[in-house]
């Protein structure tokens, strides 16, 4: 008999996860409520130490998908890295 494996949490199951941990709902009942087993729910939750996850956002000094553009674009064209810095307002070393 193979074993199979459940698929995992979808991000809005752990959204729901989540928000139930914080209200102090438990583990039984949030597995009921997203429709999987309470030891799942457990696994979620101990990854993080039973602390709410911070969402991931881009800092504002990464460069841009444009960004990645224009220099792929410049360099293709033969370009200095000095010349496509200072186009994007960027140090030298972030383009080489």
């Amino acid at each position: 008999m193979a074993i199979t494996r459940r698929a995992g949490f979808s991000a809005e199951e752990k959204e729901t996860t989540w928000i139930l941990w914080r209200q102090r709902v438990s583990f039984s009942e949030i597995g009921r409520l997203v429709n999987k087993e309470p030891g799942s729910v457990f696994g979620v939750i101990r990854l993080q130490g039973g602390i709410t996850p911070v969402p991931k956002v881009a800092k504002e000094i990464s460069l841009s998908v444009a960004d990645r553009e224009f220099m792929s674009r410049g360099l293709a064209a033969g370009e200095s890295f000095r010349s496509i810095a200072k186009a994007l307002k960027r140090a030298p070393y972030t383009i080489s």
